[in-house]
């Protein structure tokens, strides 16, 4: 159905993260930005479920990671559709998550966004991020 030629299809499925507290993320995700169960499967350090995210993009969330914070490891960070940024910076904020870049407007190509950075529960980076013009990105 996308308009990718080369790959067929197209767009954003998921991206996979492996952490320490399996249930403690699975309950961030669904309790505090609403992500829903879609499937999951394994047991103990073999768990992994597939969340959406809300709009049939999903995030797998797979168990057996290292405990403690970590660098930027395999990707830079997690970014999120918003039309709320300020809102939804608020809930995580409120569920413990540390803010590292308070919402800002920019400007991305010309293009105005709103943005806002926070660190998940197992560290992972998750920026929010809002078009805020007609061009959408």
């Amino acid at each position: 159905m996308g308009t990718n030629a080369k790959i067929g299809g197209g767009g954003f499925h998921h991206i996979a993260i492996r952490v320490f507290d399996f249930d403690k993320t699975v309950a961030f995700y669904t309790e505090i930005l609403g992500f829903t169960e879609r499937v999951r499967w394994g047991e103990g350090n073999k768990r992994a479920i597939m969340l959406d995210t809300g709009d049939g993009n999903y995030l797998e969330v797979f168990a057996g990671g290292k405990e403690g914070q970590k660098d930027e490891g395999a990707f830079l960070h997690l970014a999120l559709r918003s039309d709320r940024v300020t809102e939804a910076v608020e809930l995580a904020r409120a569920a413990g998550m540390e803010v590292t870049v308070e919402p800002k407007d920019v400007e991305l190509g010309g293009i105005p966004v709103r943005i806002a950075f926070f660190k998940g529960p197992d560290g992972e980076i998750i920026e929010l991020f809002q078009s805020t013009s007609d061009d959408q990105l």
